[in-house]
């Protein structure tokens, strides 16, 4: 079977800042840490021998504490910051080698960006605003306008047209943000911290849109947070970093249940498991001696059958999915799944 190549690639990739980044690269590869090479040669590590694939019509979401390199790591894609040493491959496109004109033509086409701080032009309506990326491109404005309203509606902003930023709210103003990044249908997209400076109940609105419109469009969508809860329910893929370094990357459920590093394990230690683990983490192979209370999906998450069940723990559900019995779930080993791992260190002082 053959297995498609990832939307972007990233390998093995470097950011130094400061005067001297390849004299600098060279302590980096030699072993010299981030602490170290700024206090011997005042340069800063961005990003240390990060490789990751980010396949298409999935959200890979990067997290990781202020400072952790998660932005410096976008802007990688979109090249707004060139590498120190390593390589990004676009559709199988060395990224890197493109000219001037071809890479302002990539990010015309095929890269949008949504950001924090909405990056809205301030004397322009949100029609105006939405429609940029095509006037970028030449379209006349009757066609633009037309396709910029489409998106408009879509993010809920229909009637909106002809208001301008100062006129919105700060959720309506992201929306105005992601009107935007689809009207220039482009096949990536690229959001930094976008909902972080939101409200919690406008944020979960948010990224209920969000994941609404994947669902719908497909689109490949490098999306960076700080916030575990959001990446969590966002990721299909997730990446954590740590001083510019990839700590642990893949399915983010599986992170959850088997984190690999005492930094992970600090980091999901006060997540609400029963809310963000789903039956699929949890769920054995199935067993047609027991009868079962009822069919579940893999996607359900474990407060919905903590309620299903009403907490009686000698309950046995069968996990479906379409309609293919896949496994089952022991109410017994989803209690076990909602007490975190104990570290290493944690144990010791026991």
């Amino acid at each position: 079977m053959m297995v498609n190549s990832p939307k972007i690639e990233i390998r093995n990739l470097y950011k130094i800042f400061g005067s001297d980044p390849e004299a600098a690269l060279k302590k980096v590869k030699g072993g010299m840490g981030k602490e170290e090479l700024l206090a011997q040669t005042g340069h800063v590590l961005g990003l240390q021998d990060i490789s990751i694939d980010i396949h298409e019509s999935a959200i890979t979401v990067v997290m990781g504490l202020s400072g952790s390199g998660k932005s410096t790591l976008i802007r990688h894609i979109n090249r707004l910051i060139e590498p120190t040493d390593g390589q990004v491959f676009i559709d199988n496109e060395d990224a890197l080698l493109l000219g001037p004109e071809a890479l302002r033509e990539k990010r015309r086409t095929d890269l949008a960006m949504v950001f924090q701080k909405f990056a809205l032009l301030p004397h322009r309506t949100v029609l105006d605003n939405s429609a940029l990326p095509l006037e970028v491109r030449g379209m006349p404005q009757s066609e633009r306008h037309k396709e910029a309203r489409v998106w408009i509606d879509r993010v809920g902003l229909g009637g909106y047209e002809n208001h301008y930023p100062y006129q919105l709210s700060g959720g309506m103003q992201q929306r105005v943000g992601l009107a935007r990044a689809l009207t220039s249908n482009s096949d990536i997209m690229l959001m930094d911290e976008a909902f972080s400076a939101l409200d919690p109940l406008i944020r979960s609105d948010m990224q209920k849109l969000l994941l609404e419109l994947h669902v719908e469009l497909k689109k490949t969508i490098v999306f960076i947070t700080h916030d575990l809860d959001e990446a969590l329910r966002l990721a299909d893929h997730l990446v954590i970093l740590k001083d510019g370094k990839v700590v642990q990357q893949g399915d983010p459920q599986n992170i959850l249940v088997n984190p690999s590093d005492p930094y992970i394990e600090a980091f999901v230690s006060d997540i609400n498991r029963a809310r963000v683990l789903r039956v699929r983490s949890v769920m054995t192979p199935l067993d047609e001696k027991f009868k079962y209370a009822g069919d579940v999906s893999p996607k359900d998450t474990l407060e919905s059958l903590i309620a299903l069940s009403e907490g009686d723990t000698s309950f046995k559900f069968r996990v479906v999915d379409g309609e293919k019995p896949i496994g089952q779930i022991d109410m017994q080993d989803l209690v076990k799944a909602l007490v975190p791992r104990v570290s290493a260190s944690e144990e010791q002082n026991l």
